[in-house]
């Protein structure tokens, strides 16, 4: 069974290596006009997705059902597009690519709004006290 978690950092492992991949690129060709769309892969594909393996790593029931899958799809499919947008407007051509930055925009947007309502819903805001989680015994009374 494929665990979200583990899918997240998969994948945001991969936006890693594309990030570093173009930073070096822009490097040999002494062409920094991509910056944008190297900074919007670094943030929105490695650090984001890292962050979200990791919180549903941490906390596992929040990975639970439906809403999960759709967030992990709906940040993936954002990001792609807002990086695919970003990357087209500053390679020079904004009238065929805005559109594409604008709908990655709002998947993304979309992506947090849901990933917003996972963690108020099923991560808990405060810890429970030891002696809560701890069954009683003749020894605790």
């Amino acid at each position: 069974m494929v665990r979200l978690d583990g899918l997240f950092l998969r994948v945001a492992v991969l936006y890693a290596l594309a990030g570093l991949g173009l930073g070096i690129a822009m490097a040999m060709a002494q062409d920094h006009s991509l910056m944008p769309a190297h900074a919007h892969i670094n943030l929105l594909g490695w650090a984001t997705m890292a962050l979200y393996a990791l919180v549903y790593r941490a906390w596992p029931e929040a990975a639970e059902g439906g809403a999960a899958w759709m967030h992990f799809w709906l940040a993936n499919i954002g990001a792609l597009a807002l990086v695919t947008g970003v990357s087209g407007i500053y390679a020079g051509y904004p009238e065929s690519f805005e559109g594409v930055a604008i709908v990655g925009s709002l998947l993304t947007l979309l992506a947090m709004l849901l990933f917003t309502a996972i963690v108020f819903r099923r991560v808990p805001a405060m810890r429970e006290s030891r002696r809560a989680r701890l069954p009683e015994t003749s020894a605790a009374r």
